[in-house]
């Protein structure tokens, strides 16, 4: 998301489609953020447009970036949603756009506590997905990046999803369980070639330039969901060794969090959900 937003001057416009009070700090920038969403934010929020995906009240190529950050799974209406954003979207415009796999343990998992969670669309290819959106907006792909989870809709600091008896079922959405699923997510995907930590796709269309680094970010915070190069924590010197593990400070909120190296994790590049690659014997255990 940060690629596109970046590279916003000022006055331009980027729109926060199905955001409620908001994906993002509109003062990281100065661009114009317009937020639009169905329902109507709890909290008062600054050039908000209650609407439909479907028909936004917005005259044609009026923005230069749009951002659908873990939307368009709900949007009742996909491809009217879609072509609305490829009209409103500048020639020269930029598109993000974040989705759960409908396929992962992640996915399952929220959809069983939450009812549904609202997701009405289910993805199960990014490749698929990526068509569909180029079709239906005229943007050029640019990359995918695989999105990983630390189950942080679960922790019971943040907003619950389920009722306190369902969530006896996962921890109680203590931190203490959420490190106890990221420990094993990630040894089980090293060992074996699993993807329980997979969540979904991050997908880039139009102006903007692919990252070098398409990697999965494998290091997610289990409080506020951030995820974080393993090579920049590094850099950062945001990295420690407690006990026999390696942890570190997430640089959004601080929270201390299992650490794992990125390079550990190849079969997590972005692909579609397809039955995961034999684990090869040959390959050096990693240490979290």
């Amino acid at each position: 998301m940060h690629e596109i937003l970046q590279n916003l001057g000022p006055g331009q416009r980027v729109l926060d489609i199905g955001s409620n009070a908001g994906s993002f700090d509109a003062t990281i920038g100065p661009f114009i953020a317009i937020r639009a969403d169905l329902d109507r934010p709890s909290s008062s929020t600054p050039n908000f447009a209650q609407a439909d995906a479907a028909h936004l009240p917005f005259a044609d190529q009026t923005f230069d970036a749009v951002i659908s950050n873990h939307s368009l799974e709900h949007f009742h209406d996909l491809a009217g949603s879609l072509s609305e954003i490829g009209r409103i979207l500048k020639p020269t415009g930029a598109l993000f756009i974040a989705v759960p796999d409908a396929s992962t343990f992640c996915d399952h998992l929220y959809r069983s506590l939450a009812r549904g969670g609202g997701h009405v669309n289910a993805f199960t290819s990014a490749q698929e997905l990526a068509g569909i959106i180029e079709r239906a907006t005229h943007l050029s792909h640019v990359s995918t990046r695989t999105l990983c989870t630390s189950l942080s809709y679960l922790n019971r600091k943040n907003r619950r999803v389920a009722g306190p008896r369902r969530l006896l079922l996962v921890g109680g959405g203590t931190e203490i369980s959420l490190h106890v699923f990221t420990w094993f997510a990630r040894l089980a995907d090293r060992l074996f070639g699993t993807r329980l930590s997979v969540y979904g796709w991050a997908l880039l269309f139009g102006n903007v330039a692919a990252s070098e680094d398409s990697a999965a970010w494998t290091n997610v915070c289990i409080r506020c969901g951030s995820g974080t190069s393993s090579d920049w924590l590094h850099e950062s010197s945001l990295v420690r060794r407690r006990f026999l593990m390696k942890v570190y400070a997430c640089p959004n909120c601080g929270t201390t969090n299992l650490f794992s190296e990125d390079h550990r994790f190849p079969h997590f590049g972005p692909q579609d959900s397809a039955p995961p690659p034999k684990a090869n014997p040959q390959q050096p255990m990693a240490q979290l």
